[in-house]
């Protein structure tokens, strides 16, 4: 008897962890509500790094053209939360957001939390842990929700062998972690986090088939060149 129970449970174990999660199954509401156009909330920076919060802002807009989607670009949005007194989004992230369709005419708010902004020049790794999630402006409702911890490499290799060419090597890294910091950091990440968030009506190739495609899981950690 023991044994039957044994191989059932094993069974089931076995028949679950064959089971993929499409994306239709991991965010039904972004299939449902079918978001063309996206507002770029500014980041909520919990760092100590003030300044991340104005580079990682401008570097989403590519990321999410790239999904197909229509996005207010940051550059103009920016100007206009300041003069509203929105440019903490703090305010809003919980908050009816009916105002950004009102206004905008956006179909959903990408909101972001910093939550980690690391760098090591001399290793040439950028550590970064962002969050984020993707809110209608219609029911509030959240659309999209991911997190990831991404480990950027920026080591830069080519200078020859010895122990010259490895000082030219570490020091070509370090100036290349420094530079690529605030933006590139920023968009490798975007982009790599919001690999399996559905896509917009502006991909013509996948809107409307990619329901059955595998999503991610809601944390990812993974190191990006």
């Amino acid at each position: 008897m023991k044994k039957n129970i044994l191989l059932a449970v094993i069974s089931l174990l076995l028949v679950s962890c064959s089971q993929k999660i499409t994306r239709d199954m991991q965010y039904p509401k972004m299939y449902e509500e079918k978001p063309v156009s996206i507002v770029i909330m500014p980041p909520i920076n919990q760092t100590q790094h003030v300044e991340a919060k104005d580079y990682f802002y401008t570097t989403m807009f590519a990321p999410l053209c790239e999904k197909g989607y229509y996005v207010f670009s940051p550059l103009l949005t920016m100007e206009l939360f300041q003069s509203e007194s929105a440019y903490d989004a703090e305010q809003f992230i919980e908050a009816d957001l009916s105002q950004f369709r009102n206004v905008l005419g956006a179909d959903a708010a990408m909101f972001t939390i910093i939550k980690s902004w690391k760098r090591n020049n001399i290793g040439g790794k950028l550590t970064v842990d962002v969050e984020y999630i993707l809110r209608s402006t219609k029911t509030n409702e959240t659309l999209y929700r991911r997190e990831g911890n991404i480990k950027v490499d920026t080591s830069v290799s080519g200078g020859g062998g010895g122990v010259f060419g490895a000082l030219v090597n570490l020091a070509a890294t370090a100036i290349s972690t420094a530079t690529t910091d605030k933006v590139i950091a920023g968009r490798r990440c975007t982009a790599y986090v919001l690999s399996d968030m559905p896509v917009g009506k502006y991909d013509t190739e996948l809107y409307g088939k990619d329901q059955k495609l595998p999503a991610g899981k809601s944390f990812v950690k993974a190191t990006v060149k």
